[in-house]
């Protein structure tokens, strides 16, 4: 499948881009190790890409404040997302980008790393600072925060949806 890259604009005149992709190497090896309560495979990967109004490479204060924000952002667009494809029978769940473990499935024996996501579906170089990775976006450079969501829908019950949260 190829790659599907879609970029919005939110009413704060931020970007998000929107990736949907079939399931890397990783996420079909190790599906059972994140997410051992699926009883069916994953279909599709979601990646949501926020743009950040600061570098997140450093560590202070203002970084935290700034993921914290974008994180809580990622939640509620996703939760609202994966209910809508659960409302159309399709088992969806997201990873929280904190701590990688999926919000609603029984959490398994492995966590998802967001920016290994990243680098293995969209091949976006990774920034390695202080023994963290950051993602370095092609325009936006180190001021992007990833966060993943896996469904088991085919693309054509994803997209419109995606569109009419986005453009909420």
């Amino acid at each position: 499948m190829s790659y599907k890259t879609k970029t919005f604009t939110t009413q704060s005149d931020k970007e998000v881009q929107v990736s949907i992709a079939s399931p890397s190497q990783f996420i079909l090896e190790h599906q059972q190790q994140l997410l051992p309560n699926w009883n069916i495979s994953i279909h599709l990967v979601i990646l949501l890409l926020q743009q950040s109004s600061i570098s997140l490479k450093e560590f202070n204060n203002q970084v935290i404040q700034e993921k914290d924000c974008l994180r809580a952002n990622f939640l509620r667009w996703g939760t609202s997302l994966i209910f809508a494809l659960q409302d159309l029978g399709y088992k969806s769940d997201l990873f929280d980008p904190r701590d990688g473990y999926p919000l609603l499935s029984q959490p398994g024996k492995s966590t998802l790393d967001d920016n290994a996501v990243v680098k293995a579906s969209l091949d976006y170089p990774l920034i390695n600072y202080n023994g963290c990775s950051v993602v370095k976006h092609p325009t936006w450079g180190d001021q992007v925060y990833p966060g993943t969501i896996v469904t088991a829908a085919p693309q054509d019950a994803v997209t419109p949806l995606i569109k009419n949260l986005l453009a909420d």
